[in-house]
C-alpha cells in the first residue's frame, strides 16, 4: 500500500516565514492590500528579510 505524505519542507518554511515575518512586525498593520501582500510575501521569501530587504507592497 502507498501512503500519501506531505513534505515537511514547505510546512517548516512556511513556519519559518510566519516567525520572522511576525518578528520584523509584517502583522502589525494589515489593513490594507498592500500590508496583506507584503506580509505574504514576507512569509514566503523570509530569507531575504534577514538578509535585510525591504519589503512593502504599495497599492
Amino acid at each position: 500500500m502507498r501512503r500519501s505524505s506531505i513534505s515537511l519542507l514547505p510546512l517548516i518554511w512556511i513556519v519559518i516565514g510566519v516567525v520572522v515575518a511576525a518578528t520584523h512586525h509584517f502583522f502589525d498593520h494589515v489593513s490594507t492590500i498592500g500590508a496583506i501582500l507584503s506580509a505574504i510575501i514576507a512569509v514566503i521569501l523570509w530569507p531575504l528579510i534577514l538578509l535585510g530587504v525591504k519589503i512593502a507592497i504599495i497599492i
